[in-house]
């Protein structure tokens, strides 16, 4: 199962994030022991009052070519694996991360 998924108002995209992982980057696809395919992304901030989950919105968005307030965090919280929305045309914010269909 693909890491993201196109909604009726642009795409939703699975996560799993590195907090204090020395660098904002987005590292790209891999497959968890579960196997659920997530896209690997980390941060520099720790994950404490929300900051990571706050770091990877604007990663995302900055990567999508959006502005941060579309990117919201659909699930998960407090957890790594987490699943953010993206608002916009789901094509070019497909084509924007280099997602192929």
């Amino acid at each position: 199962m693909a890491f993201w998924s196109e909604t009726a108002d642009g795409l939703e995209v699975r996560v799993r994030v590195t907090p204090k992982g020395g660098r904002d980057a987005l590292d790209g696809p891999s497959l968890l022991s579960d196997g659920r395919e997530v896209l690997k992304v980390r941060v520099r901030v720790a994950p404490e009052d929300g900051a990571a989950n706050a770091a990877v919105g604007r990663l995302l968005a900055n990567a999508a070519g959006i502005a941060a307030s579309q990117v919201t965090l659909a699930s998960g919280a407090t957890a790594r694996v987490k699943t953010f929305r993206l608002k916009g045309n789901a094509a070019a914010l497909r084509a924007a991360l280099g997602l192929t269909p």
